[in-house]
């Protein structure tokens, strides 16, 4: 596999003098091609932090992320705002949909910020949701869809722009058990049938164990890494 994201010698730390936290103190990780990696740990202990600084949705106090072997964090803003749309895809736990939009609109937006035409755009969310086995809800919006299937219509939506990482920050967190096992079941097959880089923010020791690596954290710092 070759590498495709790199963390180097990596601080995040928020305020300043007496009020000053530190968040991630010191973070090196790599992230292979094709990689699974689910980041594990007390709360507070900095990973979605490390995960929101892997993604460009902000930046660190010091030290470096290398994507396919560039410095991301180089970019202004505007183009590092490109980069995100277009390389990487999200899930968190609480899906962030569009209350106002279908389930196909809600896919088709990040195509169509970046200036996809419309009838491809839809094509391809099209495509995704019957990938998700939501070909049967597509002019739903989301107060008319379940928990589980409001998740599925986030995961089609991070998928849409075909990034080569998707994060997740407990992407099973508000669901009950039944419907978080399925949702595992959609991300390890997505993983698999694309070959996508997948990094999983969990408490789920279930979850993680499907991953090929389980990186632990404490107080900011890695302890483990297997």
């Amino acid at each position: 596999m070759s590498r495709l994201l790199e963390v180097r010698d990596l601080y995040k730390s928020y305020g300043s003098g007496l009020a000053k936290v530190e968040v991630l103190k010191g973070i090196n990780l790599t992230v292979e091609a094709g990689d699974t990696l689910a980041l594990v740990g007390p709360s507070g202990a900095g990973k979605s932090t490390l995960l929101h600084v892997m993604g460009t949705i902000d930046r660190p106090t010091s030290g470096s992320v290398l994507f396919d072997g560039q410095e991301i964090f180089s970019l202004s803003d505007q183009p590092l705002a490109a980069f995100r749309n277009r390389s990487i895809g999200f899930v968190f736990q609480f899906h962030h949909l569009l209350p106002e939009f279908s389930a196909l609109e809600n896919v088709m937006m990040p195509l169509l910020i970046g200036g996809m035409k419309r009838s491809r755009a839809e094509g391809k969310a099209r495509g995704l949701l019957d990938d998700v086995g939501l070909s049967h809800r597509v002019t739903h919006r989301p107060g008319e869809l379940s928990g589980g299937e409001q998740q599925r219509v986030a995961i089609a939506r991070a998928l849409v722009g075909s990034p080569r990482l998707l994060l997740a920050d407990e992407p099973t967190g508000n669901l009950d058990m039944k419907t978080s096992e399925e949702v595992h079941a959609l991300l390890y097959a997505i993983q698999r049938s694309t070959g996508i880089s997948l990094v999983i923010v969990t408490h789920n020791e279930q979850l993680a164990a499907g991953m090929g690596r389980i990186i632990r954290f404490v107080d900011g710092s890695i302890v483990e890494s297997a």
